[in-house]
């Protein structure tokens, strides 16, 4: 793959290329907390099946940069979808396949809300990734909310220091937890770690997970994007959806389809959170399956 970056109005984005310039897009988006290395065996399956395969770095990870340091270190659902479609349109690319999980799926899928023209298909890990902050008021059954204790630690100075302070301790230990059955190495962990060292890492995490409890302001740039996302709108793009079978942070075993009038197919596949990275090939066959 080709490592390449390119400039939107507000970041310079770092993002990889394969497959042939004129083939059908498929943009491919990773979430917190991995990096665009995790979609890379995913990508060139596709790019050899004659896709053109991009995958971005998301805000405050690897080589994407602001450009102006008087922009919000913002985390927020709408930062990530208004970033993906600038990315699209610094491209040209009018219309791609999106898939995506954790924050790369809250991307995928504020696009897929909000400008649907723009989507050829969407396979979304994990299902419907957009949330409404007030939903998030109720308190979740004991045995799912100890699964939140990074969101927890991220609301206090101490969680902030310590994500500073040991940040590939506090990822690994969550690589570990949210894909128990994945058998990376060192080496693979490593190469995504040196993305952690993006000098905006730490802001942009502690303000996603303090502002979808509402501890902190959003960006006014995307006052608007928020309140439509927040309204949770209907998905209405061809759509496939994937759970992980052993999937650490959300161990669901059914997928709720209701928001998607345009749904494909669903599959409960085996593999953890990052399941783009551990079983790519369900990734690509979802993809396909939509033609």
């Amino acid at each position: 793959m080709r490592q390449l970056s390119v400039t939107t109005p507000l970041l310079d984005i770092g993002y990889l290329e394969a497959g042939p310039a004129d083939g059908r897009v498929a943009i491919l988006m990773h979430g917190f907390p991995y990096d665009a290395l995790a979609c890379v065996e995913a990508g060139e399956m596709l790019a050899a099946e004659g896709w053109r395969v991009l995958i971005p770095w998301m805000r405050g990870y690897g080589p994407t940069r602001f450009r102006s340091a008087g922009t919000m270190r913002s985390g927020e659902q709408g930062a990530f979808g208004a970033d993906l479609l600038a990315f699209m349109d610094a491209m040209a690319v009018d219309r791609a396949m999106l898939a995506g999980y954790d924050w790369g799926g809250r991307g995928a899928c504020a696009v897929a809300a909000l400008w649907p023209e723009r989507v050829s298909g969407l396979v979304s890990i994990g299902g419907y990734n957009l949330f409404d902050p007030v939903l998030l008021r109720q308190p979740a059954p004991p045995d799912f909310e100890v699964r939140l204790w990074y969101c927890f630690y991220f609301h206090s100075e101490r969680g902030r220091q310590g994500l500073t302070q040991n940040r590939r301790a506090v990822v690994r230990y969550l690589w570990e937890t949210w894909s128990p059955s994945w058998r990376f190495d060192d080496a693979t962990f490593d190469r995504s770690a040196e993305a952690f060292d993006n000098p905006d890492f730490v802001e942009v995490v502690i303000h996603s997970y303090r502002h979808r409890f509402e501890l902190a302001p959003g960006d006014p740039a995307y006052a608007d994007l928020e309140r439509r996302l927040t309204s949770l709108p209907p998905l209405d793009v061809p759509a496939f959806l994937l759970q992980g079978s052993d999937d650490g942070v959300d161990p669901r075993r059914t997928i709720d389809g209701a928001r998607f009038p345009r749904l494909v197919g669903t599959a409960l596949v085996p593999g953890g959170h990052n399941l783009i990275q551990e079983n790519p090939r369900a990734i690509v066959d979802a993809i396909k399956a939509l033609g």
